[in-house]
């Protein structure tokens, strides 16, 4: 609670957390109808879906990367949070102006991808904004600011359900994400410290482009970056095949689906609030890998248990575990490049795509061998063979 409380009176924490709270309610909004939107509404096919896709991930990587050490070059963090925030809103704008499949591809594979550069910038600017504070609250603001991400999907995602149910075009996500892509403007502008004249040391880090990028390209950062994104392959892996493994044939459906993800997430929220409470002094490597064991233990058994009443335990270990290897990597990342806090918030994306393109792997050669079955086995190996990776890395640290 001594967390949330700071969360709601620093006024850098409460615009952290506000800009956070949006960002989610786009990504929530857009994320799950990104796929249909591309192949029914307009146009791609699943071909074209997938290379939009693909020039997504990259355009996002390389635009949290290229704005963390840019904001850490000039230490002007507003300017590039609005310039990312801008590029959502255009993107938004441009879907609601004047949508065809050209604007689509411009939105979704450049104007939204830049727009996740907001996702770093609010984790650097909570990091800076935490150092006021004691140090032992530090996890728990990290680990409040990732529950407001996540708050949006248990929210918003039924609303939209409930409006698409009564007749309401997917298109209406993009007026909608508009006006919320005007409150983060909003936020950044007038409650977003101004550069050069927040409350704590903010200093230019003085590395050229190619320096900073050779430092996150060290063997030591980029081995455990490679680590983490393995255990969170996991969770990729269980998006991709939560709703091949509830079927009719085993007596599931869709409903099914929506309710155990709904209640994954749901239960994440609480989770990642009083987990740094619980937590609080344990070994933040130890801790990952007891978060990717216990998420192993829920997606390598989703498959076999899809069809049975049991697959609803699976939900508790789902939830402390998302919780775990969702947020605790957060301040682990950050701390690799501690006096870089925008850089240190990039590796963030770096970790996600890693983790997408592990997932993908183990999903090519799961189905290929097997089933789905398979491809959850040998995702949860690769966790732990990352989660181990990782604690062998620091166990002298």
């Amino acid at each position: 609670m001594s967390a949330i409380r700071l969360c709601l009176t620093d006024p850098a924490l409460r615009a952290a957390g506000l800009v956070m709270v949006l960002q989610g309610a786009i990504v929530c909004s857009f994320g799950p109808y990104f796929s249909t939107l591309a192949v029914n509404s307009f146009g791609f096919g699943d071909r074209g879906f997938a290379v939009l896709l693909a020039l997504s991930s990259v355009v996002s990587v390389t635009a949290s990367v290229a704005g963390g050490i840019r904001a850490d070059q000039t230490a002007n963090r507003r300017r590039v949070t609005l310039a990312a925030v801008a590029s959502l809103a255009l993107g938004m704008l441009l879907m609601t102006a004047v949508p065809s499949p050209l604007a689509f591809a411009l939105t979704a594979a450049v104007l939204f991808p830049m727009g996740s550069v907001t996702f770093g910038q609010v984790f650097a600017l909570a990091r800076l904004a935490a150092t006021r504070h004691p140090k032992a609250e530090r996890d728990g603001i990290m680990g409040v600011i990732r529950a407001l991400f996540a708050l949006p999907f248990v929210v918003v995602l039924p609303l939209w359900a409930v409006v698409f149910a009564r007749g309401l075009e997917v298109t209406a996500i993009f007026p909608v994400g508009l006006i919320m892509a005007g409150g983060m403007l909003l936020v950044v502008l007038r409650q977003w410290p101004k550069d050069g004249a927040a409350q704590w040391e903010d200093r230019p880090s003085g590395l050229s482009f190619r320096a900073a990028l050779a430092e996150m390209g060290r063997p030591r950062l980029a081995g455990r970056v490679l680590m983490l994104g393995a255990i969170n392959a996991a969770a990729t892996i269980y998006i991709a095949i939560v709703s091949l493994v509830m079927v009719a044939d085993v007596g599931r459906g869709t409903a099914d689906v929506a309710l155990y993800v709904g209640l994954v997430a749901g239960l994440e929220v609480p989770f990642m609030l009083i987990l740094p409470t619980l937590t609080r002094g344990m070994d933040r490597t130890i801790l990952i890998a007891v978060g990717a064991v216990l998420y192993a233990v829920h997606v390598a058994f989703l498959p076999m248990l899809a069809g049975s009443w049991l697959v609803w335990l699976l939900v508790l270990p789902a939830a402390v575990g998302g919780a775990i290897t969702l947020t605790v990597p957060i301040a682990y990342l950050q701390d690799l490049l501690s006096d870089r806090p925008g850089a240190g918030a990039s590796l963030m994306a770096v970790q996600r795509l890693a983790g997408d393109v592990i997932a993908a792997m183990c999903f090519a050669l799961g189905t290929l061998l097997a089933g789905y079955g398979m491809v959850a086995l040998i995702g949860v190996a690769v966790s732990l063979v990352g989660a181990f990776g990782l604690w062998w890395a620091d166990r002298g640290r």
